[in-house]
């Protein structure tokens, strides 16, 4: 199981964060957000993918993105084309597509984007196009038509580590590559709680969930 520690923003944090060994850290390039980062991003091992998330975005300001911070993935939380993703596929980084998820959510709108994309990640649906704090319905994903392994997101927190596990057992659970943690984890916007992350990392790693 992959883990994903997104909206990182202070330098000393990051680091901090880096030790832990996540395999991706998220910076989000999206200047609405409380966690929206311009500043350096300091060296953290080319273990970790550095992932940048954008919302609807145009192209050139992405491609400038991944060139100034190096960015190894990204991940594209708005409105974006099939077209767009495609674009993208062509730079050499992995591109994840986030489609906010609820109870009325058509999983037939991904069929145009299996191949613009690595990845999904279902995210909650809810006022702000990430950083919610809280889950939706897991059970949703039991309609999910494609063999393409997703991302797991939405105000997955300490709380929820007990049926995180078990919903990965399930057949859809299977699928999913990696859990996108963010605001459950934060002391203050951007700011990450090292402790609970140490827990979250050690907690699933712990479990040989693969």
């Amino acid at each position: 199981m992959k883990i994903k520690i997104c909206g990182m923003n202070y330098p000393v944090n990051i680091q901090a964060i880096s030790k832990l060994k996540p395999d991706y850290l998220g910076f989000i390039f999206y200047e609405m957000s409380p966690r929206h980062c311009t500043g350096n991003i300091p060296e953290i091992p080319n273990t970790i993918k550095k992932v940048g998330v954008f919302v609807n975005a145009d192209l050139e300001t992405v491609r400038q993105k991944i060139q100034q911070y190096q960015l190894d993935v990204v991940q594209l939380h708005g409105k974006e084309s099939v077209t767009f993703c495609q674009a993208l596929m062509e730079t050499q980084v992995e591109v994840i597509k986030v489609f906010s998820v609820d109870a009325q959510f058509d999983f037939q709108s991904l069929i145009n984007y299996e191949n613009a994309c690595h990845y999904y990640l279902f995210d909650t649906k809810g006022h702000q196009h990430g950083g919610n704090g809280f889950t939706f319905d897991w059970a949703i994903l039991k309609n999910y038509p494609s063999d393409k392994p997703y991302f797991l997101s939405g105000g997955i927190g300490i709380n929820e580590l007990e049926a995180l596990k078990d919903f990965l057992k399930t057949d859809v659970g299977q699928k999913c590559y990696a859990i996108d943690v963010n605001s459950k984890f934060e002391i203050d916007a951007g700011l990450k709680d090292v402790e609970k992350c140490r827990l979250l990392i050690d907690d699933l790693r712990l479990t040989n969930i693969d």
